[in-house]
């Protein structure tokens, strides 16, 4: 007798990842697999591992437990546990709008746990036919997207039947997306007001990679011209900066931090900060953006900061990406 597999589709929901723990140990075993990436430093690796485990992780893991263990809550790691609501919500959605199929979520952090290798597997027990990897990340860069998108095949040409493959690597300009931020916005100033300024902030990358044919920044700023034609807004109402910066190279630019200081220093009384790059909360939201950036802002001489969430597993966010594995040629899952 011959058997066939019942199609099955799978999505293989994607993050950077997380450290196990708000401790120097776990972070530096997250650090040691994160920055030893050659796609995240593309410095040659003579050079780069060296400096890696003979400065950096020595002296880092201890500093950036630190900054870990302030956004640490109950339930752990707020990028781990929204990514994994969001996944829960999202497999419950696509069910509801196609009945009729046999489908799961499952998800994988390029670095960290669970791990793609894990989260593949997993989809794998449960009989995947058809595999869409989503790496969460509305922008494209090789950084994240990329790393990512190469890890999951570099594990699947490892399997003996490998299921139809398809890749979102990208949406920075889907209207769903760009309208489920813009409605989270619009809320955010329905409870409030609405402020001086809107600044969009987007996580930087080298602009060495840019240069060498990395499609982010443009993708960023699309981004962020069609959530202030979403919005109405002017020319002088928002603007666009990079955070994150690491190392002395030049990053994209305006910096962030740099912003922050110089709206602060302007005596600008009302300031919302919105990372539209960010799909869950995380460290770089919570605690770069909502605390060390509200200081910044705030000692400079500024008034309020108000940071507007991340979609995190909001319905506005399940809409959002439900539409974008429909509409990526997946309508009949």
């Amino acid at each position: 007798m011959i058997n066939s597999k019942t199609p099955t589709l799978g999505i293989l929901l994607a993050n950077t990842g997380t450290p196990d723990a708000p401790t120097p140990k776990a972070v530096r075993r997250f650090l040691a697999q994160f920055l030893a990436d050659p796609r995240v430093i593309e410095l040659s690796r003579w050079v780069w591992l060296p400096l890696l485990h003979g400065i950096i992780l020595n002296t880092r893991p201890r500093r950036s437990a630190r900054l870990y263990s302030r956004i640490w809550d109950e339930r752990g790691s707020p990028l781990l546990y929204h990514t994994e609501d969001l996944a829960k919500k999202l497999e419950v959605a696509l069910r509801t709008r196609s009945p009729e199929a046999s489908l799961s979520v499952a998800v994988g952090m390029r670095y960290g746990n669970p791990s793609i290798k894990d989260a593949l597997a997993q989809l794998r027990e449960r009989g995947v036919t058809d595999l869409i990897i989503l790496p969460l990340f509305p922008q494209y860069s090789g950084t994240t997207s990329g790393t990512i998108i190469e890890a999951a095949f570099n594990e699947l040409k490892k399997w003996r039947w490998m299921p139809s493959i398809q890749t979102i690597n990208g949406y920075h300009d889907h209207p769903a997306y760009i309208s489920a931020v813009a409605t989270s916005i619009k809320e955010a100033w329905n409870q409030s007001q609405k402020p001086e300024k809107l600044m969009l902030s987007f996580h930087g990358i080298p602009k060495d990679y840019v240069t060498k044919g990395d499609p982010y920044e443009v993708e960023c700023l699309r981004t962020a011209e069609l959530l202030a034609a979403k919005l109405f807004l002017e020319v002088g109402d928002w603007v666009a900066t990079f955070q994150s910066r690491l190392g002395r190279q030049e990053w994209l630019k305006p910096y962030t931090n740099e912003a922050l200081e110089k709206f602060g220093a302007d005596r600008l009384t009302n300031l919302n900060v919105v990372c539209p790059g960010f799909a869950v909360d995380c460290l770089e939201t919570v605690d770069e953006i909502e605390y060390e950036g509200r200081n910044l802002f705030q000692n400079a001489g500024g008034g309020e900061l108000r940071y507007i969430p991340a979609l995190n597993d909001s319905e506005l966010h399940i809409q959002a990406l439900t539409e974008i594995i429909f509409s990526s040629g997946r309508q009949n899952a």
